[in-house]
């Protein structure tokens, strides 16, 4: 049943995200572009919404769905990383046009030529946990 709730709150999620064009190849190419305000609302709305969300849960100490404690753990310290990988991260994103979520939004709804970027990003993936223990972390 649990799947099943995610896979809705999923679906949910990829129709929000290609009714706001927030999976617009357009679109991302306006906000690298600096053409437009509507991916910046779309993302700092969502930076907005999850930092409330998360400061509610610390203080009012809300438990996940299978009854748990939530733990919340602080990220690592560190500049080189975050830098690396975002440079690598926006790379993908600029030259694709789209980043992971709208990858699957554009796949579901019929752009099929996005199944090789998605095949790509999923190799990526394969390579980096292939070298992962031998990178300075």
């Amino acid at each position: 049943m649990r799947y099943i709730t995610y896979l809705i709150v999923g679906i949910f999620f990829g129709i929000i995200m290609f009714k706001s064009e927030a999976a617009s190849w357009f679109r991302i190419y306006e906000m690298f572009q600096f053409g437009s305000f509507h991916m910046y609302g779309i993302m700092g709305s969502a930076l907005a919404i999850g930092i409330i969300g998360v400061q509610l849960i610390k203080r009012k100490n809300i438990k996940p769905i299978d009854g748990s404690e939530m733990r919340l753990q602080p990220k690592d310290k560190g500049f080189s990383r975050y830098m690396i990988g975002g440079i690598i991260f926006g790379l993908g994103w600029a030259l694709s046009g789209a980043c992971p979520g709208p990858m699957y939004v554009l796949a579901g709804a019929g752009y099929f030529p996005i199944l090789i970027v998605i095949l790509g990003a999923l190799l990526g993936t394969f390579l980096y946990g292939l070298v992962k223990n031998k990178l300075p972390h």
